[in-house]
């Protein structure tokens, strides 16, 4: 099958404006890194979405989700397949202290949406800049707070598109992992469970955290955030600073002087850059400290 039969095909179950063909993926990745995909589509509705989820499995063609694109290094070369994100999906709306969210809204935005029904729990997100459904994935966390900590449930499509509702316990969320990564589903709104609170507390943790969010990390630069897990009993940040390898990298990229644990786009890196830089960062520290880091982002699409 051509790219343009897939294109002409999916242009049955979608809106066709909203499906583009060779589309560059560094126009939708933090790190402003990535090439080409064959076919890029952003559905406007959650039958579009399993529509076309269930027509790339039923034709065998590859099929990758790009959240908001800050957790993800896309090769130079794109990726040969169908590339979705939900971003049209965005609906965020209040029950009483519970907030149901569609996949594609931003979780920064639902921080946001919390405090002002002065809702508690949900200030940890308000910096971090991915989507719910890249949260819910990889059970995102910052500032001692987790997705884990107020999530009830999460509805779903596995890869086959069918629809399938996931309480808490079922996502399976711990440090960086859950279900949803594990068996390759696709999140299409999640419901989050929290307390009133102070509205001035909350204001006031919200604006500490923005402080300290923005006072260490390199916002001025495209990155794809923390480049690494943190290891057991270790610091990636703290061993990559220990190093040495602040302020080093290859080509365009580089180990934020900033926050060891980025790594930043200068802005004229490739993504072979990108790579080759968290390859050399990975060596120094084996070398150094005998510890493996292992990646926090994930590296798609083709050389």
């Amino acid at each position: 099958m051509t790219i343009q039969k897939w294109a002409n095909d999916l242009a049955l179950l979608m809106n066709p404006k909203n499906i583009k063909t060779n589309e560059l993926l560094k126009e939708y990745t933090m790190t402003k890194l990535g090439g080409a995909a064959d076919v890029f589509v952003l559905p406007e509705t959650e039958e579009e979405a399993q529509a076309v989820i269930k027509y790339a499995y039923d034709h065998h063609i590859p099929l990758l989700m790009l959240g908001n694109g800050s957790n993800m290094v896309v090769r130079d070369g794109g990726f040969r397949g169908i590339v979705i994100t939900f971003s049209l999906l965005e609906e965020i709306r209040v029950e009483g202290t519970r907030i149901y969210a569609q996949s594609g809204a931003l979780i920064k935005d639902v921080s946001k949406v919390a405090a002002k029904e002065s809702l508690t729990g949900f200030e940890f997100a308000c910096g971090i800049p991915g989507s719910v459904g890249g949260a819910m994935a990889m059970n995102a966390g910052a500032y001692g707070g987790e997705i884990k900590d107020i999530i009830v449930s999460s509805t779903v499509l596995t890869k086959e598109g069918k629809k399938l509702v996931l309480t808490k316990d079922e996502l399976d969320l711990r440090y960086r992992h859950s279900i949803i990564t594990q068996e390759g589903y696709y999140v299409l709104s999640s419901l989050f469970e929290l307390q009133k609170g102070d509205p001035k507390v909350i204001e006031e943790t919200i604006a500490d955290l923005t402080f300290k969010r923005e006072s260490k990390q390199p916002l001025e630069y495209p990155s794809a955030g923390s480049v690494f897990k943190r290891p057991p009993g270790y610091f990636a940040g703290k061993l990559i600073q220990d190093s040495g390898l602040q302020g080093k990298g290859v080509g365009g990229a580089e180990v934020s002087t900033k926050h060891a644990g980025f790594i930043i786009n200068k802005g004229n890196a490739t993504a072979t850059d990108y790579i080759q830089t968290i390859e050399m960062v990975k060596s120094v520290v084996k070398d150094k400290f005998g510890v493996d880091l292992e990646l926090e982002v994930k590296i798609v699409g083709e050389d």
